[in-house]
C-alpha cells in the first residue's frame, strides 16, 4: 500500500492520534486488524514517535515535539518515496565512495558511539559542511531533513549536540592520517601530484568570543590584529585542491609548519615535496637553512632593505633584462636582474631575482634556492601563488571557514579538516561537467548542489529524482544520468539520478 497517496505518511513521522487511527483502520480493512495503539507501539520501536498530544486546559506553546533520534535503519522501506530537502549533496556521493571515504574514516581511528560509527558520525558532519552550514550551532535546520538522514542510512541525521560532543573527541592524529590516507585516493585520479610544487600560506580566524586563550594574529579581511586561530594551508600547484590543512598554530610553531607540512608530504607519498611556493611572512631564514639541507626547493620573496635597493639603483641599465611572461592583463614585459646573495643564517649563496616595471615603484625581490629554473620562469611561478590566495577566499566563502564561534581549536582542526576533504569532493565533482572543470565551491552549489527532490527506494536502488533546474543539462552531459553507483552503506542498494524533462 503507497502510504503517502493515501496521506498517512508525511515523512516527518509525526502522526497525530487520528492519523495512527487512519493507518489502523487501513490495516483493519486489509485483514490486519490492529489498534491505534498498537500501531503507535510498532512505530515508537522503529524510533518514529506521534505527535505530542496538546493540553487543551492550557493557552501558549503546545509541547515540544520530540525528536526523531539517529539511529541505523533496520529495513529499508522498498517501493517509498522521500522527499529531501537537499538531495543535490547526493550528486557528491559518487565522489565519496572513489575516494573510499567509509574506509579511510574507519582506518584513522575517530571515535564512534554505541549508536553511530564514526563514519556515520563523521558523515554528517562533512555533508553539512558541503551543505555550507556555516558552523555546529546553526546546523539544526540542515538536521531537520530526514531524507538526507535517510541517505546516510539513518533514521534521522545527528542533532547539533552530538555533532558538537563528537568533534570534540576529534583528535589531530586522526585527522592527519585521513588528509594523508586522502592523497593516495586522489593521486589515483590523477590529482595532488605534487609535481609543480606546492602554495603555501597562513590564514588567521577571527574569533568572536570573550576570554578566548588565543594568540593575536594579522586578520587582513577585518585589518585588525585580534585574538585568533590561526590556520595553514597547502595547495598543490597543478590541480589546485588543498592537499594539507593545521590549526591552532602558536607563534613559537609559526615558522615551523612549513617543516611540519614537509614531514607530512615525505610519510604521505614517500618523498619530498617540490618546489615550495610562500610569502616573506611565512617562515624564517633558520628554516630556509633546514629546507635547503634537506634538498627542498623553495621560493619566496625578500624584504626591501634600504642598502639593496641603493645598490639595485646604481646598476647600469645594461645590467637588466626584459622577459615576456605569457599571461593576461597588463606587466608582460618584466625587467630581470639577477644576483647571488649571502643572506643571515643561510649558510650558502641564494640566488636572488630583481624584477621591476610590474607596476611597483621599488623592485620586487625574489629568493630561492633553485639554481636551474629560468628567472622569468620563477617570477611566473611566483605570480600564480595567487592561486591560492584566489582559492583561499573561495574556501571561505564557499564553506564558511571564517565563521569560528568557538575558542576551543580542537574544534578548528576539525572544521579546517573537513574544508579540505569538501574541496575534494567538490572538486572530483566539477572535474565531470563540461565548463565547470575550474568552477569555485560557491559556483557548484548554486548551480548543481543546492537542490531538493525525491528518494525513492526499492529493494535494489536507490534513485535521487532531483527538481528541475536550468542547468541539469550540464550534469547531464556530465554522465550523472547514467550513473548506477554501488553505494558500501547502504545494503547493497545502487544510487542512480533521475531528471525531469525540460
Amino acid at each position: 500500500m503507497d502510504s503517502r497517496k493515501r496521506g498517512f505518511d508525511r515523512y516527518d513521522y509525526l502522526l497525530t492520534l487520528n492519523e495512527l487511527q487512519q493507518i489502523a483502520d487501513a490495516l483493519t480493512a486489509s485483514g490486519t486488524p490492529v489498534s491505534a495503539q498498537t500501531v503507535w507501539k510498532i512505530l515508537e520501536d522503529e524510533g518514529l514517535p506521534r505527535l505530542a498530544r496538546r493540553d487543551n486546559t492550557r493557552r501558549g506553546t503546545p509541547h515540544r515535539l520530540e525528536a526523531v533520534k539517529a539511529a541505523v535503519l533496520r529495513s529499508w522501506p522498498a517501493g517509498t518515496a522521500i522527499r529531501c530537502d537537499h538531495a543535490g549533496l547526493l550528486l557528491l556521493f559518487p565522489a565519496m565512495v572513489a575516494l573510499r571515504l567509509p574506509e579511510l574514516i574507519g582506518a584513522c581511528g575517530y571515535p564512534s558511539t554505541s549508536q553511530l560509527s564514526s563514519w556515520q558520525s563523521l558523515a554528517a558532519l562533512l555533508l553539512a559542511k558541503c551543505g555550507r552550514i556555516s558552523r555546529i550551532h546553526h546546523i539544526s535546520a540542515f538536521t531537520d531533513d530526514l531524507g538526507l538522514g535517510f541517505a546516510l542510512g539513518l533514521t534521522a541525521l545527528p542533532k547539533a549536540t552530538h555533532l558538537t560532543s563528537y568533534s570534540y573527541r576529534v583528535r589531530r592524529d586522526a585527522n592527519l592520517k585521513l588528509q594523508q590516507l586522502l592523497i593516495g585516493e586522489l593521486r589515483n585520479h590523477e590529482l595532488a601530484t605534487g609535481t609543480a610544487g606546492f602554495n603555501l600560506d597562513f590564514h588567521a580566524i577571527r574569533h568572536h568570543g570573550d576570554d578566548a586563550v588565543l594568540d593575536k594574529h594579522d586578520v587582513p579581511r577585518r585589518s585588525q590584529r585580534t585574538r585568533a586561530v590561526l590556520t595553514f594551508f597547502a595547495q598543490d600547484h597543478t590541480s589546485a585542491e588543498m592537499v594539507y590543512a593545521g590549526a591552532d598554530i602558536t607563534k613559537a610553531e609559526q615558522a615551523r609548519e612549513i617543516i611540519a607540512f614537509a614531514d607530512y608530504w615525505q610519510q604521505a607519498t614517500g618523498t619530498d615535496p617540490g618546489l615550495l611556493v610562500f610569502d616573506s611572512q611565512l617562515t624564517t631564514y633558520t628554516v630556509l637553512e633546514e629546507l635547503t639541507g634537506r634538498g627542498i626547493r623553495w621560493l619566496t620573496l625578500r624584504q626591501r632593505g634600504k642598502a639593496e635597493l641603493d645598490r639595485l639603483a646604481a646598476l647600469p641599465a645594461a645590467a637588466w633584462t626584459t622577459a615576456r611572461i605569457q599571461r593576461s592583463g597588463r606587466y608582460r614585459s618584466p625587467r630581470l636582474h639577477q644576483d647571488q646573495v649571502k643572506l643571515k643564517e643561510i649558510s650558502i649563496a641564494v640566488r636572488q631575482i630583481a624584477i621591476t616595471n610590474i607596476g611597483r615603484e621599488q623592485p620586487t625581490l625574489l629568493i630561492t634556492n633553485d639554481q636551474a629554473t629560468p628567472a622569468r620562469d620563477l617570477f611566473g611561478r611566483y605570480a600564480e601563488r595567487m592561486l591560492i590566495e584566489n582559492e583561499l577566499d573561495a574556501y571561505i566563502a564557499g564553506f564558511h571557514l571564517d565563521a569560528l564561534s568557538s575558542g576551543i581549536p580542537l574544534n578548528v582542526d576539525l572544521d579546517t579538516t573537513l574544508t579540505v576533504v569538501a574541496g575534494d569532493l567538490y572538486r572530483l565533482l566539477a572535474r565531470q561537467l563540461p565548463r565547470y572543470q575550474t568552477a569555485t565551491p560557491d559556483k557548484l552549489w548554486r548551480h548543481f548542489l543546492d537542490a531538493t527532490g525525491t528518494l525513492h527506494i526499492t529493494d535494489t536502488t536507490v534513485t535521487c529524482a532531483l527538481n528541475l533546474r536550468s542547468y541539469h543539462p550540464v550534469l547531464i552531459d556530465g554522465g550523472l544520468a547514467d550513473l548506477d553507483v554501488p553505494i558500501p552503506w547502504w545494503q547493497g542498494r545502487t544510487l542512480r539520478f533521475r531528471f525531469p524533462p525540460r
